[in-house]
């Protein structure tokens, strides 16, 4: 590549998190690799996806795999990275137009060069994470080009969004609290009874932990089921690893397969296990969308993290992704966070987690529920005080309010969440996880049951409901249940949509009714 004006790239910056400070460059022969995201070569389609035929569109749907090319990088943005990488001594290891990424490795210091920073080993005393200060700078030409560049820095990104259920002390023993199968969930919540996720194949992107087959057959024996179609997909050399601790990564991990697979029991199960940094989390997310072999129609994430923990471009890179997902008829859903309106960051401001504040991410959020029989007695926002869990919500720094928000959200920014499921662990999940019986709560658990009524719904439809925001807000909203009492710290509950539960928890069989009268 002929020599150039560098520029800075765009939401490229990163600080030291807090409480840790640098103590030298690392190894400038250290190996390292990144993942570079390009940007869309066309417009990605999403007044095409398949909701939108069922909602009135006159447009045709495209097919999945019309969607993977159109929304690919372009040949030429490939090769202008490559000539780049090759520039600086970098090896390209993978050139994907389809999934429009780059993926490079090369030494500390042919990178440092590459993108104009230094790499260094920042510690706290007890654990260290190589990172940089600053922003990244790339030649003017690739401008067009790149999106992000992700993989320099691997500090974890992102944390799991469950709660475990503890034994209570004083006043709150007198309190009385029930924990629910997901199968007897999906029964408050009247998930359509005909349909089970046949054909459809549930992905969970996971970032540490693993799961234990023995778990699983003891688990769904005692619900009478069948263990479903578990598949493990390793990505960026992580896999299933359990560490033999339900209160770490293995809590999150039971949780999603026992919650999906109870409650849409016919479905596949893909596993996606990838490293904990912002590039493992999005590679996950870009194997999962373009899965060839298991071909998921739903992504369940429960990890995440404030916003203003992310990069720019990261989080851009991220919306980039769902955008596809739901053009390709993949519905994305991600839990809204367990912190409350500040998402555990300690400036007495309002904050929203990521990535279920992407507009394009169906943000779930959290209820406490109590119900008798097959009836919901009482329901509402979840929040156990202090310290002690309420459901995530409230507006985004960085994303604006879409089109399909703006009749509820008088904000400008967009509004989180837009529907809910029971998350505190006083009405919790029933799980087994490393050899013992638990009850969890979190938002967590409302992604994986929300992902299971769309494979349901996917199911008895015909078609993927894909990305369904539209239609969710324009013709759904009386076909869930409304939470008008309660509050996240900032936020209070409201008739209709609110930023505490969104529109609210589901009713199944009212939801499929609405879509196929549409």
């Amino acid at each position: 590549m002929a020599s150039s004006k560098r520029i800075r790239l765009s939401g490229s910056d990163r600080q030291a998190i807090a409480g840790f400070r640098s103590v030298g460059p690392i190894g400038p022969t250290e190996q390292v690799e990144i993942t570079i995201t390009l940007k869309p070569k066309a417009p990605i389609p999403l007044n095409r996806s398949p909701i939108r035929t069922l909602a009135g569109s006159r447009e045709a749907a495209q097919s999945r795999e019309e969607v993977r090319h159109q929304c690919g990088a372009s040949a030429e943005s490939l090769k202008r990275v490559e000539e780049f990488a090759s520039t600086y001594n970098l090896r390209v290891l993978q050139s994907d137009a389809i999934k429009r990424s780059v993926v490079l490795s090369g030494t500390a210091k042919d990178l440092g060069a590459a993108f104009g920073v230094s790499l260094e080993r920042f510690e706290n005393g007890t654990t260290w994470y190589r990172g940089r200060i600053g922003s990244l700078e790339i030649p003017e030409q690739l401008k067009d080009d790149i999106e992000s560049v992700l993989g320099l820095d691997n500090r974890p990104q992102a944390k799991p969004h469950f709660r475990r259920k503890k034994p209570a002390a004083g006043i709150r023993q007198l309190q009385t609290s029930k924990s629910y199968s997901p199968t007897e969930l999906a029964q408050l919540y009247k998930f359509p009874t005909s349909q089970n996720g046949a054909g459809q194949c549930i992905a969970l992107i996971e970032l540490g932990g693993g799961y234990l087959d023995s778990d699983l057959q003891t688990y769904f024996q005692q619900l009478g089921m069948a263990v479903p179609g578990v598949v493990s997909v390793a990505v960026d050399g992580a896999n299933n690893s359990p560490t033999g601790s339900a209160d770490g990564p293995d809590g999150e991990v039971a949780l999603d397969i026992e919650v999906a697979g109870a409650v849409a029991p016919g479905s596949t199960i893909a596993v996606y296990f990838a490293p904990n940094t912002d590039r493992g989390f999005l590679d996950a997310v870009n194997a999962a969308i373009h899965d060839q072999q298991n071909k998921p129609s739903v992504i369940s994430i429960s990890w995440g993290g404030p916003e203003s923990s992310w990069t720019a471009q990261a989080m851009q890179a991220f919306d980039t992704a769902f955008q596809t997902a739901g053009a390709m008829g993949i519905t994305v859903c991600a839990a809204s966070g367990d912190d409350g309106s500040t998402d555990g960051v300690s400036d007495n401001q309002s904050h929203v987690d990521f990535p279920s504040s992407s507009p394009h991410a169906l943000a779930c959020g959290g209820t406490r529920l109590d119900g008798s029989g097959n009836s919901i007695t009482s329901e509402t926002v979840w929040n156990d005080g202090p310290g002690q869990g309420a459901t995530g919500g409230g507006f985004s720094a960085t994303f604006p309010t879409a089109d399909w928000q703006t009749a509820v959200n008088t904000q400008k920014f967009r509004g989180v969440p837009d529907v809910a499921g029971d998350a505190d662990p006083e009405t919790g999940y029933q799980v087994f996880v490393d050899g013992n019986q638990e009850v969890f709560g979190g938002t967590s658990a409302v992604a994986p049951l929300w992902a299971g009524l769309v494979a349901r719904l996917n199911q008895a439809l015909g078609t993927p409901v894909g990305y369904f925001h539209p239609i969710l807000y324009g013709g759904l909203p009386s076909a869930l249940n409304d939470i008008t009492s309660g509050n996240n710290g900032a936020w209070k509950a409201a008739q209709g949509w609110d930023p505490c539960t969104g529109l609210g928890s589901p009713d199944g069989q009212k939801i499929l009714s609405t879509l196929q009268s549409q």
